[in-house]
């Protein structure tokens, strides 16, 4: 195969007219030309860090629904399923990604469970941590979320970061908010990479040590427009990634969307390509062609470097995308899962006010972070504490999935909702089961839609019920991949017309159960202080 058109030479900074030519899956010459045609050529983007789950399809799919953007590579935790299923997640994972003609590069979870103060589905030990990093599929150790366990030196932690030092092996991080000597000495451990950094000034703290920061734009968390700057200063240091996104936005685009922007913002187009298809590759030593001879033929082929429309996508030689939909053909998806949990009544959800205070959560829209709030409690004429649409302080309930449990409960400001509840199975890191609403009836049913399903999202309003069904580990769908983008994208509409206001309701409610991300969250055993690391009572004394 021959293609021509305007070479992008991303490593020697040069675009020249020029002809690729490809020999099964290699590109085995580069030549440069006269006449050539109205196209640029350069390598396909990868995203640098991503939970393929949260795009709620299986790894074949999300391939489909990726490659149209260009994308040919992700670097991917795959500890979502791993706190369901274990290493039996994984290994899914693995499996179904290989089905399909794309790049999944697999990393071995390092904190299943995430923490000790929630219920999850599984244990990854050591020993299966090494088991799985020396799978040839597996490229990395995850991110190491457990940073308490880092800085006092945790052996289990030390254990699993020594196995991947051993082979060789990148080792991700996870330390938002780390500063100073402590983010010293977490990327003295060995840790290179973190896709957490909130700001400019917590990003400089840890590339100073060396550390090599991913921009990260998913769904919910939206740190793009923070640290776009660094780009120009740190070109080899940044990647790209979008951590989580969901089925929805995934259709829309993926990583270029980010080389758009960086580009519109009048970043130098070498060091926007470096951070998207360059250091990705070289940091993770990926099986990805970078468009040079001898490499892989993957690559992309847009219209102009102004506007960056995707006309085709190539992974091995073989065109995976004409630009408008994929060529990758639907393959059959198996089921797994590990759901074990009853039906809630709404008398399960009342709780006694015990004083006229309580700590609230504080949800931030384009930010996992949430704040800790002290606020006035409504009562019912029983005394129970009660959503109040008013004041925006909502009732949420979190559920054990895995076994029979008492719900945990607490409030929430910011999701805006007047009438009925939302609730999803996707509820990092264990996905236990997650609601928000206005009335424990409301909630009960948005929680029992799940519980009947074995896994999904659900909004529940004054006129309808909706469910986007997850059978796969309850938190993904075996279904096309566009199919689930259109039924999610009707949930989420009407969870905007119940009065919520944020950006991505379900993800944003996704992350209210993330005990490693601070402030305040809540697991399905309490409400959590993750500034502290410590359970928080829910009313005030």
């Amino acid at each position: 195969m021959k293609i021509s058109g305007h070479i992008i030479d991303i490593r020697n900074k040069r675009i020249f007219k020029g002809e690729i030519t490809t020999e099964g899956n290699r590109i085995t010459r580069i030549t440069e030309a006269d006449q050539v045609a109205d196209q640029y050529i350069l390598p396909g983007f990868v995203d640098a860090h991503v939970h393929v789950e949260s795009s709620m399809v299986v790894p074949s799919e999300f391939a489909r629904l990726a490659v149209v953007h260009g994308t040919v590579s992700t670097v991917s935790d795959p500890h979502e399923i791993g706190n369901v299923l274990g290493v039996k997640g994984v290994e899914y994972m693995i499996d179904n990604g290989k089905q399909v003609n794309f790049k999944f590069n697999f990393g071995a979870p390092s904190c299943v469970p995430a923490t000790t103060f929630e219920t999850a589905g599984a244990e990854i030990t050591p020993a299966e941590v090494a088991y799985l990093l020396e799978k040839p599929e597996v490229k990395y150790l995850a991110e190491m979320m457990n940073w308490p366990g880092v800085l006092y030196h945790d052996p289990v932690v030390y254990k699993k970061l020594d196995i991947a030092k051993k082979l060789g092996k990148p080792i991700d991080g996870h330390a938002p908010g780390l500063r100073g000597e402590q983010a010293e000495n977490y990327i003295k451990a060995g840790i290179s990479t973190d896709h957490e950094c909130f700001t400019k000034e917590e990003a400089l703290d840890k590339l100073k040590h060396g550390m090599k920061i991913a921009i990260r734009e998913g769904s919910a968390a939206k740190n793009f427009e923070a640290l776009i700057e660094l780009l120009a200063d740190y070109p080899e240091m940044i990647m790209f990634c979008s951590d989580d996104k969901h089925p929805d936005n995934l259709v829309e685009g993926h990583i270029n969307q980010l080389v758009q922007r960086a580009l519109a913002k009048g970043h130098d187009l070498f060091h926007v390509l470096q951070a998207a298809c360059i250091n990705p590759v070289e940091h993770y030593h990926l099986d990805v062609g970078t468009l040079r001879e001898g490499d892989y033929a993957d690559f992309i082929l847009i219209d102009n470097p102004e506007s960056f429309n995707i006309r085709a996508t190539y992974i091995n030689g073989e065109q995976v995308s004409n630009g408008q939909q994929s060529l990758i053909p639907r393959v059959e998806n198996k089921i797994i899962n590990n759901f074990n949990c009853t039906p809630v009544s709404a008398d399960q959800l009342k709780i006694k006010a015990t004083s006229d205070q309580l700590h609230v959560i504080e949800a931030l829209d384009g930010q996992l972070i949430t704040n800790c709030l002290t606020e006035a409690v409504t009562t019912d004429q029983e005394g129970n504490a009660i959503s109040n649409t008013e004041t925006d302080i909502l009732k949420m309930v979190v559920v054990n999935r895995y076994s029979p449990a008492p719900p945990a409960i607490a409030f929430i400001r910011s999701f805006g909702l007047q009438e009925g509840a939302i609730a999803s199975c996707v509820g990092h890191d264990s996905h236990n089961i997650i609601a928000v609403g206005v009335d424990d009836t409301s909630i009960a049913r948005a929680i029992n839609i799940i519980i009947e399903a074995r896994g999904g999202v659900s909004a529940v309003s004054d006129s309808e019920e909706q469910l986007v069904p997850l059978p796969v580990a309850g938190i993904m769908s075996a279904d096309d991949g566009y199919t689930v983008a259109e039924a999610y994208s009707k949930i989420d509409a009407l969870s905007k017309r119940m009065g919520s206001q944020l950006v991505s309701p379900f993800m944003s409610l996704s992350f209210m159960a993330l005990l490693v991300i601070p402030a305040l969250k809540l697991s399905d055993l309490g409400l959590f202080d993750g500034e502290n690391f410590t359970f928080k009572p829910l009313f005030v004394d």
